[in-house]
């Protein structure tokens, strides 16, 4: 006897034994759209989320993959030529936009405590201090991240390894093929009057510097601000001497925090402590790299020594490294002692390892950490709150690699793109506790991206005393936002005031 089936619709029951329309794919250009209320920075209003999914074409028009994104609008702006717009990209290579959108500047933040841990109920909450105030945001993932796909041709066969990497996953393809969606996403949501800003966090630094010079050069689109969150090397070079020596201030914040320094440093402020510890890096522990094997022994007992009093770590492992300690070794050895490893991103964050012995942690705690309460967050958000349903699966860390990374030139590309717009200006924000793109380096990086130093004013700085996503800790989340909001309206020219060097 054949079974009974529940009635449904005719397109169901013409569906149900055709394979092809059982394909779990992602509708290539589509959008869902819902209304909400909030109250940020003590104002009350309406906003407007859209999520949906918008193609990249190649170059004879035809969809290659397609991209989704996340897009909240304040509902009571008359003037769209008056009110910022800010583009957000989160890193990896390989990160959705999910941690810069419930976790830091979009409506609605993650549920964690105070410090960053997971919480149950798992989800997001009203946050209170969203840059939706003062500019609407869109949070695009590139491919193969959150819910965007490469797409197959028109005879249904997808581009091989080595095809969808040169469209996609290096340094250049990946700027490329976003300014050209960018331009799309401008024209159909019609911000070209906007004043527009790029913010990217750790790898998305690399792309929205590559990006604000892609988008003047290639899209004839001018930026107001680009904001690096967490910033990589962005193609600065910072080898040898100089790639050893700046991890220190990073190895002090950190030892700091778990309070393993000596008690005269432990007793005074964090930010009394790192100047201290820079103007040694600078002044006496990149010369003493410098000299390698040939160092005088009694310099180099000295330089360790003092390494040694600001890291937290013994004399004799300072001198068996040669002087050079490695990342992974300090998340190992700091703690070992009390059996715990500390957080690569975020070193405030604690693990436990099988072994004591070793010269790494397992595991990145931090990071296990953050998908834990993320993951489900951005799932129950997506489709309860935002009414946004697909069973493909949201991709927190997606495939794509090997990515090249050759030809990095981002930082240079900056430069120029500042040069060629008196407008364009940059603020870096960094963690102290992140040892995975150290705020050192950050600054390292600002200060070497002008050598002119021409352009100084028109570059700036803010630390937090928290990692890699600083904006995790409560305070931080308020003071970040802020220092967006200051930023975004501090860089927004006056009526009719020409960009123009004088």
């Amino acid at each position: 006897m054949a079974p009974v089936l529940a009635e449904d619709d005719s397109s169901t029951k013409a569906n149900r034994y055709d394979v092809s329309q059982h394909r779990r794919a992602i509708a290539i250009d589509h959008q869902v759209v819902t209304e909400h209320k909030t109250k940020v920075d003590g104002q009350r209003f309406d906003y407007t989320a859209t999520v949906g999914t918008q193609p990249v074409w190649n170059n004879n028009g035809d969809a290659i993959a397609t991209l989704s994104y996340t897009y909240y609008t304040r509902n009571d702006i008359k003037d769209l030529g008056k009110r910022p717009l800010m583009i957000s990209f989160n890193g990896g290579p390989g990160s959705a936009s999910v941690w810069m959108d419930i976790g830091y500047t979009g409506p609605r933040a993650i549920n964690v405590d105070d410090e960053g841990y997971p919480l149950q109920p798992y989800g997001v909450k009203a946050n209170p201090y969203s840059i939706l105030d003062v500019a609407d945001i869109v949070y695009v993932n590139p491919v193969n991240t959150g819910y965007s796909r490469v797409l197959p041709d028109e005879d249904g066969k997808m581009p091989d390894k080595d095809k969808q990497k040169e469209l996609f996953f290096g340094v250049n393809a990946d700027i490329k093929y976003l300014a050209e969606w960018l331009n799309t996403f401008v024209s159909r949501n019609e911000r070209w009057r906007s004043p527009k800003y790029l913010i990217g966090e750790s790898y998305g630094t690399t792309r929205v510097s590559g990006l604000a010079l892609e988008l003047q050069n290639r899209q004839w689109m001018y930026l107001n601000g680009v904001v690096l969150v967490s910033p990589t090397d962005l193609g600065i070079e910072r080898n040898g001497p100089v790639k050893a020596a700046n991890r220190l201030p990073y190895f002090a914040a950190a030892a700091w925090y778990h309070k393993v320094l000596p008690e005269h440093l432990q007793q005074i402020d964090l930010e009394e402590l790192l100047p201290q510890v820079e103007a040694f890096t600078i002044n006496q522990y990149i010369p003493a790299l410098a000299k390698g094997g040939f160092i005088d022994p009694s310099q180099k007992q000295q330089i360790a020594e003092q390494v040694a009093t600001y890291s937290g770590l013994s004399v004799d492992a300072v001198i068996k490294s040669n002087l050079d300690i490695s990342t992974w070794y300090f998340w190992k050895e700091l703690l070992r002692e009390k059996g715990l490893t500390i957080g690569r991103l975020d070193s405030r964050y604690l693990g436990i390892d099988k072994d004591g012995v070793g010269d790494s942690p397992d595991y990145n705690a931090e990071l296990t950490s953050w998908l834990h309460s993320f993951t489900p967050a951005i799932n129950a958000y997506l489709r309860e709150e935002l009414n946004y349903h697909t069973d493909i699966k949201y991709q927190m860390l997606g495939d794509v690699h090997p990515w090249d990374r050759t030809d990095n030139n981002t930082g240079e590309n900056l430069r120029q793109a500042m040069a060629q717009n008196p407008y364009l200006n940059v603020m870096i924000q960094a963690g102290y506790y992140d040892g995975g793109t150290n705020y050192f380096d950050a600054k390292y990086s600002m200060w070497q991206l002008d050598p002119s130093g021409k352009m100084a004013d028109r570059l700036s700085y803010k630390g937090y005393r928290s990692g890699h996503m600083m904006y995790l800790r409560a305070e931080d989340l308020k003071q970040s936002n802020q220092d967006l909001r200051d930023f975004i309206q501090a860089t927004l020219p006056q009526p009719n005031q020409p960009a123009k060097y004088e």
